[in-house]
């Protein structure tokens, strides 16, 4: 069993609370209020919501911290050294069509790096959660990355670029790629939850860009401590500045970066 830390229990209670009113939402998208901010990217009054409870318990418990939001955007706190970043509902288009696949996520970063990480299924009522150098849990029990080590018996996930997204015809050779040497791939719509999948080891890898900070940093440093290795595809380490993830367990990390850049060179 996993002993939590004051810190980790801030951030599962303000998922957990956030959490009541997206489970009651949940099944009755007919009657969200939905206003569209962008190419195939929705938001509804659950969403904002969601993160005002959050942002409300963070602060109560952390007043000088500051935050990023998906919806409200930077906020500048005291102490400049820590930083809520937030998503209060990662698989929005999921959600709003009745799709049991969508989590919150609540990071703290610390000087710039991923500190601790809470993602919230609150359908599948999974709570994962990691601190830095304390392991990574899941419902208090600890996971661990998959031990599989050939992408001929590996599946994996990945992010599709929908409409209004860039990278297409990059993404299409590399997705060309994987499925010619995997034993298959997945697309479920919550970047979050594709993370922290990976680090429980039902995933053995996942690949995307085009992300933003608050859709990786709690999923970052969860995959990290469950023995996994993160990077952006092409090897470097600014994921949160360029959008690119790639994330698995030590072997399969280095063979899926060589697929994927090869195929993308290719093109």
């Amino acid at each position: 069993m996993g002993l939590r830390s004051p810190l980790i229990n801030v951030m599962i209670n303000a998922a957990r609370k956030a959490a009541r009113g997206l489970v009651r939402d949940f099944g009755e998208v007919e009657a969200l209020q939905v206003s569209i901010k962008g190419p195939a990217d929705f938001v509804s009054a659950a969403d904002r919501k969601a993160e005002e409870i959050i942002r409300e318990e963070l602060a109560a418990a952390r007043p000088k911290y500051g935050f990023l939001l998906e919806e409200a955007g930077a906020i500048d706190g005291e102490d400049t050294s820590n930083t809520w970043v937030v998503d209060p509902l990662d698989g929005t288009t999921n959600f709003l069509h009745g799709i049991p696949q969508f989590s919150i996520s609540i990071a703290l970063m610390r000087d710039s790096k991923s500190f601790a990480g809470v993602i919230y299924d609150p359908i599948a009522d999974e709570m994962f959660w990691a601190e830095n150098g304390d392991g990574a849990f899941m419902n208090g029990r600890r996971i661990r990355v998959g031990a599989r080590r050939n992408l001929e018996d590996a599946v994996v996930v990945t992010g599709i670029p929908h409409r209004g997204r860039a990278g297409k015809p990059g993404y299409l050779e590399q997705l060309a790629a994987m499925m010619e040497i995997t034993s298959g791939i997945r697309r479920f719509g919550s970047a979050a939850l594709d993370l922290a999948w990976v680090a429980a080891g039902r995933f053995d890898g996942y690949w995307e860009g085009g992300l933003r900070p608050w859709d990786m940093a709690a999923g970052i440093i969860i995959v990290q401590e469950a023995g996994g290795i993160v990077t952006e595809v092409s090897g470097g380490t600014k994921m949160l500045e360029s959008g690119s993830i790639l994330a698995a367990n030590p072997d399969m990390q280095e063979n899926m970066g060589e697929v994927l850049r090869r195929a993308k060179a290719a093109k």
